[in-house]
């Protein structure tokens, strides 16, 4: 079937790359705003913002086959526990977060894709794995 590169890049991986890759830029770009202008009115929210951004990065290229694999289920791993970690901080001390990340309310603002995008990316990488095993054992 080709590398294990390839099998990630193909089918639904392109899609979720893509996905990963829009919110990379997204992230990157809100958190340089705001870090660049606004950092004295929420720096917590400013920072987990660019940490978001970062992680959204280190997906996409890891996932695309450009980082090992390994860096693909830390990033996503790490990313869901941000998720979970910010989403429920966000709802529990509202006044740590006087403006929204991307992670707040889990995600909220951006549909739960935020929630539903590590979810499905290790799913993803875990399906992948079973497909390279079995090209293995064949």
């Amino acid at each position: 079937m080709g590398s294990l590169a390839e099998t990630t890049r193909s089918g639904p991986g392109r899609l979720l790359i893509a996905v990963y890759g829009i919110f990379a830029l997204a992230a990157s770009a809100r958190s340089g705003v705001q870090l660049a202008t606004r950092f004295g009115d929420a720096p917590l929210a400013y920072l987990l913002s660019a940490l978001a951004a970062a992680v959204y990065v280190v997906a996409t290229l890891a996932l695309a086959g450009v980082a090992p694999r390994r860096v693909a289920y830390l990033a996503c791993g790490v990313e869901l526990a941000g998720v979970v970690l910010v989403g429920a901080a966000s709802l529990l001390l509202p006044g740590a977060f006087p403006d929204a990340t991307v992670w707040s309310d889990f995600g909220r603002g951006y549909g739960f894709v935020p929630l539903a995008l590590p979810v499905l990316g290790l799913l993803w990488l875990r399906h992948t794995d079973r497909v390279a095993a079995g090209d293995r054992a064949a």
